[in-house]
């Protein structure tokens, strides 16, 4: 009997502790995952059509707002109306590797009629595309309509390769103006703050039930919902995620901004474990070149151009200056990252000041290494002295005589003549002091690794259908291979996030 007892008694305390969980955490119409502008985009979306949500956010409420917060925010586009000119190009130019003609062919169908094999093929659709560059204005004009203002800004670029536009107050007036309109509606959105999603709660049948997280002291909490918005982010915060996906080099790159040490990819892998298809490229990330001392918010160092890149071994190591450094820095600092210890150090002399504003490009306020000698200079910086020296004279040596018309606004031509690496731009002796030196490492501003949505943000499994109740947003789905189409990922989240919010608060009786 005594036994009976117990284990009755062991049952009646289970029913009343799941009792008493759902009447803490009621279920939700609609759940969304991370806080940034993708999440609070879905999450006031869907609440504007009459949903109930719940807001997962792993930072507390002081930090909320993710990569959002600590960007720009600048918008590939040339008016309110209409993203830039060279929006879908970009886009495809930058699409991944060498897929399967024979498979693409059927893009031409309707996509309920396209082969299971290409709707999970991990290729961005051009649909997808076409919504987002459609639905950015529709996503900007929402955003006014929360006080939000935008502009042409001031860049940290002197010169750029595209049209870009921001909110007035970067991305923090984003998260601050929709952050506020959900604070005011609190009977209808629901924060838990200080709490990481883990896992998606999946019935026998496959169908989508709620999130399995843990909140403060690694309590596990389960919020309950059949329609779940992933906005976490990439895995950027993710040193083991990191590794496998990137590499060894990994170890020297670190977030942009602290709003990336939250993103620790459980998003993406939450879909994938879910049977979610990939998209987007896992091997690679947004990479920005930044100061290693500054503790600023992206101190991201774009000058470099003028100047030397020099490795620790006294070496240059590749094109200072293919083309405009907008087009180009990516490419460039992820050839920084697999220098020796992921680091390179510009190098100039007093000749840097002849352009014209160039302070603008650097947003560390750490003072550069400086010194009337070069030799000196090598030794502040740790390097090797005769090489640094040696390969500073090589490059005067190969400059143009003639370089009056040096032009930093445009690339001028003045190219390196018999050095390799050729100096393709702005190619002018270091000569005269005082030389100085900032140090850079690349920085990974997100990750592009992420699963498949439709142009209503709905996951894609790997059998190429729609994974019912599941949703993808913002960085969690993967649109960039290879190199980052400038100035469209906080619009992304924007757009992603409505489409999300929309499509699951249509489902919330299911």
């Amino acid at each position: 009997m005594l036994v009976k007892f117990t284990h009755d008694r062991i049952l009646f305390v289970a029913k009343k502790m799941i009792e008493k969980n759902k009447e803490i955490y009621p279920k939700f119409d609609v759940i969304v995952v991370g806080c940034g502008i993708a999440g609070l985009s879905a999450a006031i979306s869907a609440q504007q059509n009459g949903a109930k949500v719940a807001v997962l956010e792993r930072a507390p409420y002081s930090e909320r707002g993710g990569n959002t917060r600590y960007t720009e925010s600048f918008w590939r586009m040339k008016s309110e109306d209409a993203v830039s000119d060279d929006f879908e190009d970009q886009f495809a130019a930058n699409s991944g590797g060498w897929p399967d003609p024979g498979v693409l062919e059927d893009l031409v169908r309707d996509r309920e009629n396209q082969p299971s094999v290409l709707k999970s093929l991990s290729i961005v659709d051009p649909s997808l595309i076409a919504t987002l560059a459609s639905e950015a204005p529709v996503a900007l004009k929402w955003l006014k309509g929360f006080g939000v203002k935008f502009d042409f800004l001031p860049l940290y670029f002197l010169s750029q390769s595209t049209t870009r536009m921001g909110p007035i107050g970067g991305g923090l007036a984003l998260v601050d103006a929709l952050g506020a309109y959900a604070d005011d509606h609190p009977e209808d959105i629901t924060f838990f703050y200080e709490t990481a999603a883990k896992k998606l709660i999946i019935n026998d049948d496959g169908n989508i039930e709620g999130v399995s997280g843990i909140t403060r002291g690694n309590k596990k909490v389960n919020i309950f919902s059949s329609n779940v918005i992933l906005s976490s982010g990439g895995f950027e915060g993710n040193a083991e995620m990191l590794s496998h996906y990137v590499g060894p080099q990994a170890q020297f790159i670190r977030p942009v901004s602290r709003g990336g040490h939250y993103n620790r990819g459980e998003g993406v892998q939450m879909a994938l474990d879910a049977g979610a298809a990939s998209c987007g490229d896992f091997g690679s990330f947004h990479a920005q070149p930044v100061d290693p001392r500054s503790k600023e918010m992206e101190p991201v160092f774009l000058n470099y151009s003028y100047g030397l890149l020099i490795n620790e071994s006294g070496l240059r190591f590749t094109d200072e200056a293919p083309a405009l450094v907008d087009s180009t820095y990516e490419a460039v600092t992820r050839i920084i990252m697999q220098q020796k210890n992921g680091i390179a150090y510009a190098v100039f002399d007093s000749k840097l000041d002849d352009v014209k504003n160039w302070n603008a490009t650097v947003r560390s306020r750490v003072a550069p290494f400086q010194s009337d000698t070069l030799r000196d200079l090598a030794s502040q910086i740790n390097l090797p002295a005769d090489e640094f020296l040696s390969t500073i004279e090589e490059f005067n040596r190969s400059c143009p005589d003639d370089n009056s018309n040096f032009d930093p606004l445009k690339p001028d031509g003045l190219k390196t003549d018999n050095l390799i690496p050729q100096k393709s731009n702005w190619s002018r002796p270091l000569d005269s002091g005082p030389f100085r030196a900032w140090p850079i490492i690349c920085s990974n501003c997100f990750t592009f690794g992420g699963v498949k949505i439709d142009d209503r943000a709905r996951v894609v499994n790997t059998e190429g259908d729609i994974i019912p109740g599941l949703y993808a947003t913002g960085e969690v789905a993967g649109i960039y291979y290879r190199t980052y189409t400038g100035a469209t990922s906080v619009m992304r989240g924007a757009v992603t996030g409505r489409l999300a919010g929309n499509d699951a608060s249509s489902r919330r009786n299911s």
